[in-house]
């Protein structure tokens, strides 16, 4: 109502006060939405320390920036932890895993150098020479600058690898024409790819085990270990993985051939892969009635798939054959992860105490023991699940994990082979804690500025130790801001 002029001065003061309005303070974050910019904190540490190392820094600034990089990694590593304690919906974890892989597609490679070898690799098949034959040094000369950002253990030493991701290694190089940040950053392209097959398998692999699918996202994908070696260090595993994941989902429903295919075209990527077609071959002889003639022919159809399928890739790449010959390659590095190389290490300290030089004999004996160890665990874990008391998936993480364990030589990111297949699966509570832990150490035991720190240890300790007290005092900040305990 409007009033007349004359009674404005007669209108009481309270009549005339506004509505009252609320001036309340917006909600504070969740403590999920302060671990996520926790994590998101840390990999922008972790990418600003690792492009101050990427030069020649002075020992005062290579310290810090290794003591920020490893506060970076712990960072991180809190974050996820912490998030396992109440797991937010699965489009939040897609979303932060987004927001912490963002800066780390713009550091320089992280953790591991390898990425220079696809780089190397896919220059050589680029000129027309066999990368399965010819080493980086060989084949592009020492003084080439690719070559010269490669490890010195991978210099002389052909491709691994499989034809297909050949292919992609040359790809690469046509598309970089040489230029080693484009490659790296195609690399990441590539990985991301991977990456994204698994994001879409995980879950349908959780729902078939009855597991809970933003648990196996948290678990499988969301990991430091995913960030650190399929994204920051640009890993071939992540198209291996993503291929595989891609291939099981499918061949578990009713696309066994689409399934089939996926499959070897990862072992094509890394050859372990093949694991995954010896568990679907067992999911058919359990469709076909889980005799040992059902489990056998089940078993010589799979092999003849990857076989026309390994021939089809490598004859139209243009690669041939020479990748098979080359499979060993990569056990010429003596890996002090590797279970199997602990006797050897061992037996040749104690024998040259007598003057005997017989390490490389044991670590030799090691390995075959290892395969042999490796071929029975894989077969009695396709027995379980052939005889139905073992999943499927189940069957897939725990095949992975024996030949990670036996293999001849462990690298950090090799325990996701394992550990994406068994987040999907119902754990019980201590073998989850088993391996969430697993993943912690694995994710800080490697700094992050890949290198030969044996000279320097003094800095590798002192970086450590600043970086794990200025992690300390943001757990402490957490704990105060949000009551986060563990």
């Amino acid at each position: 109502m409007i009033l007349p002029p004359t009674m404005i001065g007669r209108v009481p003061r309270t009549a005339m006060s506004l509505p009252a309005v609320d001036l309340a303070a917006p909600a504070p974050p969740t403590p999920a939405d302060l671990l996520r910019w926790t994590g998101f904190g840390g990999a922008l540490l972790l990418t600003g320390s690792a492009w101050v190392g990427a030069g020649r820094p002075s020992p005062g600034v290579g310290t810090a920036s290794l003591a920020c990089g490893v506060a970076g990694v712990g960072l991180v590593v809190l974050s996820w932890v912490l998030l396992g304690r109440a797991i937010p919906d699965s489009r939040w974890l897609r979303w932060t895993l987004a927001l912490w892989c963002a800066p780390l597609l713009l550091a320089p490679p992280l953790f591991s150098g390898d990425v220079f070898s696809y780089l190397a690799q896919g220059e050589i098949a680029a000129r027309g020479l066999d990368p399965h034959a010819v080493g980086p040094a060989s084949g592009l000369g020492a003084a080439s600058e690719v070559v010269a950002r490669v490890g010195v253990h991978w210099r002389d030493t052909p491709s691994p690898y499989g034809p297909l991701f050949g292919v992609v290694e040359r790809l690469v190089a046509r598309l970089s024409a040489g230029d080693p940040v484009t490659g790296v950053l195609l690399h990441r392209l590539v990985g991301l790819a991977g990456l994204a097959l698994v994001v879409r398998a995980v879950p349908r692999l959780a729902a078939r085990t009855g597991a809970s699918p933003r648990a196996a996202l948290w678990l499988g994908v969301l990991n430091p270990l995913v960030l650190w070696h399929l994204v920051a260090g640009a890993h071939n595993d992540a198209l291996m993985l993503g291929l595989v994941l891609a291939g099981t989902v499918a061949a578990l429903g009713e696309r066994v051939v689409l399934g089939i295919a996926l499959i070897s075209l990862a072992a094509l990527v890394k050859l372990p892969a093949l694991a995954a077609l010896a568990v679907v071959g067992t999911v058919l002889a359990r469709r076909g009635g889980g005799g040992v003639g059902d489990l056998l022919r089940a078993g010589a159809g799979v092999v003849a798939s990857f076989a026309v399928v390994a021939a089809a890739v490598s004859l139209s790449s243009g690669l041939g054959f020479g990748w098979v010959r080359a499979l060993g390659t990569a056990g010429r590095v003596e890996s002090w992860l590797a279970p199997t190389n602990w006797f050897g290490f061992l037996t040749g300290g104690i024998g040259s105490l007598f003057g005997a030089r017989i390490t490389q004999e044991m670590i030799a004996v090691g390995r075959v023991a290892g395969a042999a160890l490796a071929v029975c665990g894989v077969a009695f874990v396709l027995l379980g699940q052939l005889r139905g008391r073992v999943d499927a998936v189940a069957s897939l993480g725990l095949a992975l994990g024996l030949v990670v364990v036996l293999g001849p030589v462990v690298q950090p990111w090799y325990v996701l082979w394992a550990l994406v297949p068994l987040a999907a699966c119902r754990l019980p509570t201590r073998a989850w804690t088993g391996l969430t832990g697993l993943v912690a150490v694995f994710a800080v035991l490697v700094p992050p500025q890949a290198g030969d720190f044996s000279g320097r240890v003094g800095q590798l300790v002192t970086g450590y130790a600043v970086g794990a007290a200025l992690v300390g005092a943001v757990f402490l900040a957490l704990r105060e801001k949000s009551k986060v305990h563990v």
